[in-house]
């Protein structure tokens, strides 16, 4: 036995010369009996709607007194068992649409206010932000300056070891997420020019998917563009540098170290079992570099720095992004002189595959619109308004990030949007501080990825890494989850001193 082994073995059967896994699922038809239950839920959940929406709307004009009034938070409720149980976000939004109508029964008149209403409001900018992130991202991809920025990174760290490479590819990744705001985006961008990288210094798939998802984790934490991190600034009342300071810098910290520190683990009992990547998949892809590109990548790197320290500077907040991401996008097309009609090209390209999520952001925004309408909030904080007052803010905040970690499912902006929506005025009453309310929010939106339950980050880094590994990936995760428990308990118990 290898003397400098540990405990912990990751077993799997040899995966070389394996092919990619597919993207591609088993269809789903609807007459199985888990989507027969999730549907016979959403329509038991409609139908309460109906039969309590008279008493409902009764509460609402007797004030914040009548309990018949939290039934407004119902639509909430059911969307999130719709989504734990496996039901699309989509269709549970949906779904938690219209038992909100039902419950609220709005005049035709009273549903084009609403829907006048959503285009402005926040959740909905929530959405754009994001889309307006991927616009950018398609941008780098054709003008190549993404390329650029992975290489660029890598040469800091060439002739210093393996190890000082695969911190390179973990960093190439972090640059990439924490200009786009996305991982999936910034993963896909960098995963191609990675993976020859790690292939030739014999890394094997499931340590380079590692080492993708560290560095995408850790880029997401502190992204200023990232539609929960703009989320959580809005419900804090934060600028970027506090949050930085309390709530994505410390993740980053953690997850960067913890996971090199991880990375020779993975290596060492992966390479065991042969998961290696093949000569074809080890082929550099990658197109030679030029002059325009270079000049293009320097103008994005200074944009982006100086439209960071501005929003740090002037804490700027939920605004920020709306003009910050179509500059860069525009900088970036102008720098590389692309042609009008290509660099429109790939900002829709970009754009288009996050419209799904700007849907999803827009009913959300509905949605709280109407229940807003109902006063559930107002009357849960007169009903609970005493004991709160009695309530200490450390043990509420552990509670809160608990309660969105493990209980409140979806894309990770309209997480912290729900949690806000529904624990924010118990926060302010209680006296949590905004500092610790960004650590709150922070931590219950992002630690999922981290575990304890496969998702879709990791599976993002594992697809396009070429690793089948599901093992290692949850280890991985479980291994950074814990330190960062650790740090942001030891910040909200400092906070709320």
């Amino acid at each position: 036995m290898d003397p400098n082994a540990t405990d912990v073995e990751f077993t799997e059967e040899p995966l070389q010369p394996t092919p990619a896994p597919s993207s591609e699922r088993p269809p789903k038809h609807w007459y199985r009996p888990a989507n027969l239950l999730r549907w016979t839920v959403a329509l038991a959940g409609v139908i309460c709607a109906i039969v309590v929406s008279p008493a409902v709307q009764m509460a609402g004009q007797s004030g914040n007194t009548d309990p018949a009034a939290l039934w407004g938070l119902m639509p909430i409720g059911l969307y999130a068992i719709l989504a734990i149980s496996g039901m699309g976000i989509l269709p549970s939004m949906l779904v938690a649409l219209a038992a909100c109508l039902m419950l609220a029964a709005p005049t035709l008149g009273e549903i084009g206010r609403l829907l006048v209403q959503s285009t402005t409001n926040q959740v909905t900018v929530i959405g754009l932000i994001i889309v307006l992130g991927a616009g950018v991202g398609g941008v780098l991809r054709e003008s190549g300056v993404a390329q650029v920025i992975v290489a660029a990174v890598l040469h800091l760290f060439r002739h210093r070891g393996r190890r000082a490479i695969a911190a390179g590819i973990v960093f190439a990744c972090l640059v990439l997420v924490f200009a786009l705001g996305t991982i999936n985006g910034g993963l896909a961008i960098a995963a191609p020019l990675l993976i020859p990288v790690a292939a030739r210094l014999g890394y094997t798939r499931s340590t380079t998917a590692v080492l993708l998802f560290v560095g995408g984790c850790a880029g997401l934490a502190i992204a200023p563009f990232a539609g929960a991190n703009v989320a959580i600034m809005q419900a804090a009342g934060v600028g970027y540098g506090t949050y930085l300071l309390f709530g994505g810098g410390p993740l980053a910290l953690v997850t960067i170290i913890v996971g090199l520190l991880w990375t020779p683990v993975v290596q060492r009992h992966t390479a065991k079992s042969g998961d290696f990547y093949t000569d074809e998949e080890a082929a550099d892809t990658s197109t030679p570099i030029t002059t325009p590109m270079r000049k293009a990548a320097i103008v994005f790197a200074v944009v982006l720095a100086l439209l960071v320290v501005f929003a740090i500077v002037t804490a700027i907040g939920f605004v920020f992004p709306l003009f910050a991401l179509p500059i860069l996008a525009v900088a970036t097309g102008l720098a590389v002189r692309m042609p009008i009609g290509t660099w429109f090209i790939a900002v829709g390209r970009g754009m288009r595959s996050m419209l799904g999520i700007f849907v999803l952001f827009w009913l959300l925004s509905i949605l709280f619109l109407i229940i807003d309408s109902l006063h559930p909030f107002d009357t849960l904080l007169y009903l609970l308004g005493p004991q709160l007052e009695a309530s200490s803010p450390f043990i509420f905040s552990l509670v809160v990030a608990f309660v969105g970690w493990v209980a409140v499912p979806g894309a990770t902006a309209a997480q912290v949007v729900l949690l806000d929506r529904v624990f924010g005025p118990m926060a302010v009453q209680i006296g949590v501080s905004p500092a610790s309310w960004v650590v709150v929010l922070l931590f219950a939106a992002k630690a999922d990825t981290y575990g304890p339950f496969p998702n879709p980050n990791m599976f993002t880094a594992m697809g396009l890494a070429h690793s089948t590994n599901l093992r290692a990936m949850l280890l991985t995760g479980w291994t950074l989850l814990i330190p960062a428990i650790l740090v942001y308990t030891g910040i909200l118990f400092f906070e709320n001193l």
